[in-house]
């Protein structure tokens, strides 16, 4: 069952990132202006995050899709909901109403308190999701069951039997 569970949330999860980092990467520009309105990190650093989270969102969201790499592409991602999550509270808090620039757009929202508590509740349900994919992996329909083959230890009970 927990196989099942994994098989969803990866789909999920990696369909999220996917869509996020697809509608952002034609538009770098806006995505840099994303990062730079939460006022969090300094323009050094709020830059070169902007370019580089659209094609890093894509990239996570393919290995988890596709599950290859899944514990890893699961870690960065539970990473990066854990940052977003800080962001989006962090701008709640200091009264700041822009848009979470989640998927596409950033910059200022006047409706933007309103539609806080639900972008953490989402990030908070990703991010359990992610953390899930961390502590089980996941085997089911994935590149990972077939690039590191394990037997289960009943097989391996099995072949101790024949010595």
């Amino acid at each position: 069952m927990k196989q099942w569970v994994a098989l969803v949330a990866r789909l999920v999860v990696g369909g999220v990132w996917i869509a996020a980092g697809l509608a952002k990467i034609t538009n770098p520009l806006g995505s840099v202006q994303a990062v730079q309105a939460y006022e969090l990190l300094p323009n050094s650093l709020a830059v070169p995050i902007g370019y580089i989270l659209p094609p890093l969102e894509i990239v996570v969201g393919l290995a988890l899709v596709v599950g290859v790499l899944t514990r890893g592409a699961a870690l960065i991602s539970a990473i990066l909901f854990v940052a977003f999550i800080i962001g989006i509270a962090s701008a709640w808090a200091r009264g700041l109403e822009i848009d979470c620039g989640c998927f596409g757009g950033g910059g200022y929202d006047p409706d933007a308190s309103s539609k806080y508590p639900w972008e953490i509740a989402r990030d908070v349900a990703l991010l359990a999701a992610s953390l899930f994919l961390v502590w089980v992996g996941s085997r089911r329909w994935s590149l990972d069951s077939l690039l590191f083959r394990t037997t289960s230890r009943e097989d391996r009970e099995h072949d101790l039997e024949g010595v």
